[in-house]
């Protein structure tokens, strides 16, 4: 299935966030930073990981769904999309 490109722009900015927040908690454990610190951070890093994530499945599902009645060769199978949605689970 092909991505639209609002979708794909969206993921990408979420995860060059995410990118950076991993460059600096690489930083921050380099400088000997307090524990606590950088487990608040790489938490983000996870949250925004698991955001680019689940918006790659919603837009799949979303487009699976208007995509109904047309060309079935375009959609993913439903349990397709429930593995894809627990893989990130």
């Amino acid at each position: 299935m092909q991505l639209e490109n609002n979708a794909v722009s969206d993921v990408v900015k979420r995860l060059r966030r995410a990118q950076g927040q991993l460059a600096g908690v690489i930083g921050m454990l380099e400088n000997g930073r307090d524990c606590t610190e950088v487990i608040t951070q790489l938490a983000a890093v996870c949250r925004a990981l698991d955001r680019a994530g689940f918006k790659l499945v919603a837009t799949g599902l979303k487009q699976c769904a208007t995509a109904r009645g047309s060309d079935k060769s375009t959609q993913l199978e439903e349990e397709q999309l429930e593995r894809l949605f627990l893989s990130l689970a």
